[in-house]
């Protein structure tokens, strides 16, 4: 059942969602909503011809930092320094490069101008993180997401060169910050890199702790 949202500021339990992990519709996407829907395993995801819709997958695809996998092309790739890494410092340009990006079997962008603005408005409150990747001072890749406590609710990534979006999510999982980065969307590039499912309550339960 996809329940439809009003004015009160709540959600539906999660196990409620469609198959699909489809929970609910509409609603806003103020920094209280959006901040009570990351602490209850629920995020954004919609196109703009579509009213906002809110996900609460059954089974989450995820990255624990410890199970990281750095193939030995890419060792090599980070110790030859190409890259410069910093956290925070163009959060703006990171959402706008990733609506920007071409992906394979996606027809436009799910990240809307309301999305934009909206997670600025998070990063602006401490609760939306971004990672710049950059290349002779060009920022060539990065990815941004939502903390929350020791999650990192991956929101999208995006790379101009080769590796690029490889060496962010690399530095997340090395700053020790985070028990585990949530993909949300399986790919095949995240699973060689040691991404796997966990269920629901897994999930929560980090979520939680």
């Amino acid at each position: 059942m996809v329940f439809r949202l009003n004015d009160d500021m709540v959600f539906p339990p999660t196990e409620l969602a469609e198959p699909d992990g489809l929970l609910a519709v509409g609603g806003d996407l103020s920094i209280e909503r959006l901040k009570l829907a990351y602490q209850s395993g629920i995020f954004p995801w919609y196109s703009h011809d579509t009213p906002i819709l809110w996900y609460a997958p059954h089974e989450r695809f995820v990255l624990f930092p410890d199970e990281l996998r750095v193939s030995k092309s890419m060792q090599k790739t980070l110790k030859q320094g190409l890259f410069e890494v910093t956290r925070n410092k163009a959060f703006a340009d990171v959402i706008s490069a990733c609506s920007q990006i071409t992906r394979p079997g996606q027809d436009g962008t799910w990240i809307t101008g309301d999305m934009k603005a909206a997670y600025l408005k998070l990063h602006k409150e401490g609760l939306a993180q971004s990672v710049e990747v950059w290349q002779n001072n060009e920022l060539v890749g990065g990815a941004y997401g939502v903390e929350v406590g020791n999650v990192f609710c991956g929101e999208s990534m995006f790379s101009k060169v080769s590796n690029a979006s490889k060496v962010a999510l690399i530095t997340l999982c090395q700053t020790q910050e985070y028990k585990l980065i949530d993909c949300q969307v399986h790919t095949e590039h995240l699973e060689s890199m040691g991404a796997r499912m966990i269920g629901r309550d897994e999930y929560m339960e980090i979520l939680a702790g």
